[in-house]
């Protein structure tokens, strides 16, 4: 064990150290500004080429504010403007905005690390994974949880049968929305923009694909229950959701809202033992081990949602460096969103919703 904790923070995945990925980032709200700019300027494979905007003077002035050597419009990137200064993209505008960019990127011929959730519906999904196959280009969706130590740990414990047989899994994710972003026209408020819902796109599947990625399996069937009372969350159906999630032999209790006190945590107990993620998600993700006499809460430096961000690219690009497979990648995420849809399926409908 304390081996094991003395290589907490080993990128087991990693493959090379050597070569640059050149990135254009698209959509330059807070979190690509805030955190994925200095998360890929802190990453030793990765370097911050392009910025992308709705003008080419509001790119052009962020890209100055933060010595990126290009700033180009959205026409402009569609067009290929300066597709010979980037290798990959980032995108990271709202939920139904990913395909439009993605397929461009495949179309000039430029890997695509997309943020969670894919897109706004299953089929727009769908097709940005046809159209990176028909290009050949590599997609991989923005799981920032799966490059984390704390997570990458509890993976190899469950594999070598620390919980013995999982059993059920409770996953809770909820944040004051309003309070974070003080108004009721923001995106993830808008069906247009954020797709089926807001809560379970985009809180709850912290939970359902972190659980899938430890586990390493789908689920088969879910139920599910949503309310929104609050005025602000009137066009959406899942101010709050409840759901119950069958994978074989197991089955996972997840709950979120965007109208709660802030809150993130993963339990996964099996036969023997327990391992608990606590806080799980945003940052500062922590690992609580239990098994017979065993109760251990896992010390190491924290990673915050910078840090996150930087191993999260910092896999990317050592997977297109190395020429290596990606995971996740767009049919994985695709996968979540099959797995989403059904959610709000079985929220309208109170059924049982097979996968």
């Amino acid at each position: 064990m304390i081996d094991w904790i003395d290589s907490y923070e080993t990128r087991r995945w990693q493959s090379t150290t050597e070569g640059t990925v050149r990135y254009a980032l698209l959509g330059l709200g807070w979190w690509t500004v805030d955190v994925a700019l200095p998360a890929i300027a802190a990453s030793e494979l990765g370097e911050v080429t392009v910025l992308v905007s709705s003008s080419t003077d509001k790119a052009e002035r962020i890209a100055a504010e933060n010595d990126v050597p290009r700033g180009i419009s959205y026409e402009e990137y569609h067009d290929g403007v300066a597709t010979d200064a980037y290798d990959a993209v980032y995108v990271g505008t709202p939920n139904a905005y990913h395909l439009e960019y993605v397929e461009t990127a495949a179309a000039h011929g430029k890997d695509v690390l997309c943020e969670k959730p894919m897109e706004s519906t299953v089929e727009r999904a769908q097709r940005m994974v046809e159209s990176c196959a028909a290009a050949g280009t590599e997609l991989m969706i923005g799981y920032r949880m799966h490059t984390d130590p704390a997570v990458q740990r509890a993976r190899e414990l469950i594999e070598d049968g620390f919980l013995g047989e999982p059993v059920s899994v409770r996953g809770h994710n909820s944040q004051p929305l309003l309070e974070m972003i003080p108004d009721p026209d923001q995106w993830r408020l808008d069906p247009d923009r954020t797709g089926y819902g807001t809560t379970v796109m985009d809180l709850g599947i912290y939970s359902i694909n972190t659980t899938r990625f430890l586990l390493d399996r789908d689920p088969i069937a879910v139920q599910s229950r949503m309310a929104s009372t609050h005025d602000a969350f009137d066009d959406v159906p899942d101010e709050r959701s409840a759901s119950l999630l069958a994978f074989e032999d197991c089955e996972m209790v997840s709950t979120a809202s965007q109208n709660a006190h802030e809150d993130t945590r993963l339990t996964i107990t099996g036969t023997h033992g327990q391992i608990e993620l606590r806080p799980a998600f945003h940052g500062e993700c922590g690992l609580h081990l239990s098994r017979n006499d065993l109760s251990i809460d896992v010390t190491h430096e924290t990673f915050d949602a910078e840090r996150e961000t930087t191993e999260l690219f910092e896999y990317f690009s050592d997977r297109l460096l190395s020429d290596g497979d990606i995971y996740p990648d767009g049919r994985h995420g695709l996968m979540d969103m099959r797995i989403i849809e059904a959610i709000y399926e079985a929220g309208e409908t109170g059924d049982v919703i097979e996968l």
